[in-house]
């Protein structure tokens, strides 16, 4: 399990899907180098560097911070549950109201769509709050992710800045 990455009255909480092997042996959220969550990040304007996985608690100077919407680390997402991202969505909820984010960003419309029982959401700002939280789901960063090339995804990223 990698620890949550929090305090109270963020601006942004980004929720990733699970942690991955790498990550998981690290300890550190989005560890694996093909990952481009550290490149949007800095390319949107969240950060005024890259930072590294290894650098991950200073989101909290810039009001940022990392959960996973389920904690098990596994090889790929594919091999969660339904019942997981359920479960993982109602973990993330109680976490929104009781650190108060101004924004949780979900990194993955699957795990989104999934956890929260929303088939037909789609990228970008959603219409339910997590307690006082707005919702914002963003592409999945993952290098596998062949929909969304690094400006793409920083686009989104930036979409999110600029709300």
């Amino acid at each position: 399990m990698i620890p949550d990455i929090v305090a109270p009255g963020l601006s942004v909480l980004f929720c990733g899907i699970n942690p991955g092997l790498l990550s998981a042996q690290r300890k550190q959220h989005f560890a694996r180098p093909g990952n481009r969550f550290w490149p949007a990040l800095h390319l949107s304007g969240f950060t005024p560097r890259q930072l590294h996985p290894s650098e991950q608690h200073e989101l909290l100077t810039y009001g940022l911070g990392i959960t996973n919407m389920v904690a098990r680390a596994t090889a790929t997402a594919a091999e969660l549950s339904k019942q997981e991202f359920v479960q993982g969505a109602g973990i993330l909820t109680a976490l929104a109201e009781k650190y108060l984010p101004q924004t949780v960003a979900i990194v993955g419309i699957g795990a989104y769509r999934m956890g929260f029982g929303r088939p037909k959401a789609t990228i970008g700002p959603q219409p339910e709050m997590l307690g006082p939280s707005r919702v914002w789901v963003l592409p999945n960063p993952s290098g596998l992710n062949a929909h969304y090339q690094l400006p793409a995804l920083a686009e989104e990223f930036r979409r999110l800045r600029e709300s």
